[in-house]
């Protein structure tokens, strides 16, 4: 398992022009996210993939020489995939005239909900980053983004929010939520507390998250 960072020439992937090329790839992409939602990175081998993907090694070396490059490829895909759902924090049509408590809690459920929906994908990945400095890099980008959309979010209903830091609070939220969600998800549903269905997990996150932004007292003092 790679334990430093590669050389940003050794990941490069030459992107196929032919349409016949074009669905090869994409087939060796849908191929290796099913190896990580199936085995991990352990069972992403060159092999492994030719073999789910029905093409030949010459399909994967003419796209790269490194193994390194097409695990990231992949892992850019599967990540596109959650990108989709999470699309839905920008969707303003779908958030329009919500009180602040139903937003907040309505904004948690769909990251809970993102985790459980691609779950088989993630737990490999977040397991994986603590030793793959590029995946741990990558990773770390993509988080960012998603909570600048679900800050920015919160930050919709500002003037309904108590916290006399609503924007602060808002990230705080966000750190909190996803937090638990990356350790539930990675570690499973019992690593840090007597094990709870989704949805109690859920409503539970919900609460705090509410309690939080919509306190009417200011945050206690850390003695």
């Amino acid at each position: 398992m790679p334990n430093t960072a590669p050389r940003a020439d050794d990941l490069e992937i030459r992107e196929p022009r032919q349409e016949r090329t074009r669905r090869a790839w994409a087939r060796i992409l849908d191929a290796g996210v099913a190896l990580i939602e199936e085995g991990g990175y352990e069972a992403f081998t060159i092999a492994a993939l030719c073999e789910k993907a029905q093409v030949a090694p010459r399909a994967l070396y003419d796209r790269t020489t490194s193994k390194d490059a097409l695990f990231l490829a992949v892992y850019e895909h599967g990540i596109a995939r959650v990108a989709v759902d999470q699309a839905a924090f920008r969707d303003q049509n779908r958030w329009q005239g919500m009180a602040a408590d139903e937003l907040i809690t309505t904004a948690v459920t769909h990251l809970t909900d993102l985790f459980r929906r691609h779950a088989a994908f993630l737990k490999p990945v977040l397991l994986l980053s603590g030793a793959h400095p590029e995946v741990l890099r990558r990773g770390r980008s993509h988080v960012h983004t998603l909570a600048d959309m679900f800050t920015a979010l919160l930050l919709g209903v500002r003037d309904q929010i108590t916290h006399p830091d609503p924007e602060t609070a808002a990230r705080q939220c966000f750190a909190t939520a996803f937090s638990a969600c990356v350790v539930r998800t990675a570690h499973g549903a019992d690593f840090a507390t007597e094990a709870v269905d989704h949805d109690t997990f859920t409503a539970h996150l919900a609460l705090t998250a509410s309690r939080s932004l919509l306190a009417t007292a200011g945050p206690t003092a850390v003695r």
